[in-house]
């Protein structure tokens, strides 16, 4: 392994966090109805848990509500139990066929709540971040250590590793940013 393929492979990986952090983010509620909001519920189909998405059409019927319309007639009782059991505080109401989920308004205790999970989520992020760098860097060392590269080779990579983690961390706190602005702003 070379020092590109160190630091080509340790910036697929952090691009791969950042993927990981930016549907994490997606998942936390800003007040504004989110399709999204609802893929980590799983309903019991046949005897098996299958993620809400493949029993039903989730999409947004407005800012303040989510329609659910299930693919199967008798799913309609299911699914709405799976959405008032889950931990995020939803309400659905049927409607026929069609079930809709209003998201009550945001108290300002509730956005600080979210805000503060937003901000550990980015923190999160920055570490996994950081101990990708530091794994790059022990790769590096160790190729210097093998004599299969010299000392100055190594200083470069540790700076072009610095340089892409840098980037990376920015990115984050500019998703940590503008997700803390939408909650907010709702």
């Amino acid at each position: 392994m070379t020092i590109a393929d160190i630091r080509s492979a340790t910036d697929a990986k952090m691009n791969q966090s950042l993927a990981a952090f930016q549907n994490n983010l997606t998942k936390i509620r800003t007040g504004r109805a989110n399709s999204a909001l609802l893929d980590s519920i799983h309903v019991e189909y046949y005897g098996s848990q299958v993620p809400l998405s493949q029993v039903a059409n989730v999409s947004v019927l407005d800012s303040r509500t989510i329609s659910v319309q299930p693919w199967e007639k008798g799913m309609g009782a299911k699914i709405e139990k799976a959405i008032r059991e889950s931990d995020l505080g939803l309400n659905p109401a049927s409607m026929g066929d069609l079930i809709r989920v209003p998201l009550p308004a945001m108290s300002e205790e509730r956005r600080k709540e979210m805000t503060k999970l937003v901000r550990n989520e980015g923190e999160s992020a920055k570490i996994a971040t950081r101990n990708l760098r530091r794994d790059a860097n022990e790769a590096v060392k160790k190729l210097v250590k093998d004599k299969l590269a010299s000392e100055d080779d190594q200083k470069r990579a540790e700076t072009e590793i610095q340089k892409v983690t840098d980037k990376h961390i920015a990115e984050i706190d500019r998703l940590v940013a503008a997700k803390e602005a939408e909650i907010m702003a709702v």
